[in-house]
């Protein structure tokens, strides 16, 4: 069963739990700020520190501890005015100490949602140099790179990311994470599943978790750029790692997109199995490929269940395509009794035109006729002469000869109006069969 193109819709959503962590990350990571002004930053190791700078007064770390209080207390404006004032005051502050007080500051501002202010006072802690740790400058850097991305500035962004990364000692899979996700919201999909396979590259060597945001990152950009083959390599991981009902339907589609209809019902089987089938789209693709598949019985079944359920609706649309399969499943006894309810619901006449032809397969020649005439009367039929065709069977078949025969001629003439060669000379033989059989009965009759 070959579907329209996988919709992006589909695929959305696992962008956007990529996505999710992000601000969350970015907080931890800014937040934790120690006595000593360094904010805490959660790496694969601690960094070994070399760098010998300028130790911090007691008076500094007093009044850094102050602010620190009042950041506790949730007191911004407090813990900004306390750490204004010590800029101001006439005391000259080492390298170390400096950056302490903007890295404060900044994390105030954070907080505040002063991005921008941010911005600049980790800068201002950049610009002390090696009179700061190398802890201190390798997180600041990082907290740069995202406060950047938190300002779409995707440039720089991706600037301190890459000195990070010069920087760091054995760095986790999570920064390329992050700059998959810059390189995704510059359009630049090449570069961003560069990013994302590192990470997952980083994290299958040492063993740790590939996550499933990750996968799902990774598909959406193979899908953005139409590589169905990879699209369906991820998809088989998902299902393996994470299963879930839309993984199941997506693999599903592609899978028929892609034109490999036997493993499309192969896994439509497998997640209707796992119980992952529970929507109304999800059963009627599954009995439709199950018709498809030439296993009409199993599609009745199944979709006769999701009906019963309550998973489909009971729709004119939907009970006929049960009664297709029926049909299709050569259980006629049950097509026509779902048939039969189908017309009910139906604003049109096509399925009383298909009741019309099995009735005349039964033989039940006078429930064809009035289905037949049911579905002419209910109109909206693609050929309503096909119809006519079947009442003016049914009509010869009771020996009603001359209403079958005025039946055929309407039928021939809306053949011949449609340019139906066909259904035209079929029609053209029944009349002259009609009239034979009138001509012989005369002729016994005449005998007699």
């Amino acid at each position: 069963m070959r579907f329209r193109p996988v919709a992006k819709t589909l695929f959305a959503g696992f962008v956007l739990a990529a996505f999710s962590g992000l601000s969350g990350q970015l907080g931890s990571q800014m937040g934790l700020l120690g006595a000593g002004g360094e904010a805490a930053f959660a790496a694969d190791e601690k960094r070994k520190q070399t760098r010998r700078v300028p130790t911090m007064s007691e008076s500094t770390y007093k009044k850094l501890a102050e602010a620190q209080e009042l950041i506790d207390a949730e007191d911004y404006l407090g813990a900004l005015n306390t750490l204004n004032g010590m800029l101001n005051r006439s005391r000259r502050y080492n390298g170390n100490e400096l950056g302490a007080i903007h890295n404060m500051m900044a994390f105030v501002h954070y907080n505040m949602e002063r991005y921008d202010l941010a911005i600049e006072a980790y800068e201002q802690v950049i610009a002390q140099g090696d009179q700061i740790t190398e802890g201190l400058e390798t997180t600041v850097i990082y907290s740069l790179a995202q406060l950047h991305y938190t300002e779409e500035n995707f440039n720089e962004a991706l600037r301190y990311m890459r000195l990070w990364l010069s920087q760091a000692e054995n760095p986790s899979p999570e920064p390329h994470i992050f700059m998959a996700q810059v390189y995704y919201r510059m359009n630049d999909y090449p570069k961003a599943i560069v990013q994302v396979e590192t990470a997952i590259s980083i994290a299958q060597e040492r063993g740790t978790e590939v996550k499933e945001t990750w996968w799902g990152l990774l598909k959406y950009l193979y899908f953005e750029q139409d590589n169905w083959v990879k699209v369906i390599d991820i998809l088989e991981i998902l299902v393996r790692d994470f299963s879930k009902r839309d993984y199941w339907v997506q693999l599903a589609q592609v899978y028929g997109q892609e034109g490999h209809e036997d493993k499309q019902v192969y896994t439509y089987e497998a997640a209707h199995a796992l119980g992952f089938l529970d929507r109304e789209t999800d059963m009627r693709n599954y009995a439709g490929l199950l018709m498809q598949s030439t296993v009409p019985y199993r599609a009745s079944k199944w979709l006769q269940q999701a009906i019963d359920d309550g998973i489909v609706e009971d729709t004119s649309k939907n009970l006929q395509s049960l009664g297709q399969a029926y049909q299709l499943a050569q259980d006629v006894d049950e097509a026509i009794e779902v048939f039969e309810k189908a017309g009910t619901k139906s604003d049109d006449g096509e399925i009383y035109a298909r009741l019309a032809m099995l009735y005349l397969e039964k033989d039940e020649y006078g429930k064809c006729t009035e289905a037949a005439d049911s579905a002419l009367t209910k109109g909206g039929l693609r050929k309503p002469y096909s119809t006519e065709v079947i009442q003016g069977m049914c009509l010869f078949n009771r020996d009603r000869l001359t209403q079958a025969r005025r039946t055929f001629v309407e039928a021939r003439t809306g053949a011949r109006v449609a340019k139906d060669r066909a259904v035209e000379r079929m029609c053209s033989r029944w009349i002259a069969h009609i009239d034979n059989e009138k001509k012989r009965r005369d002729a016994l009759a005449a005998a007699d």
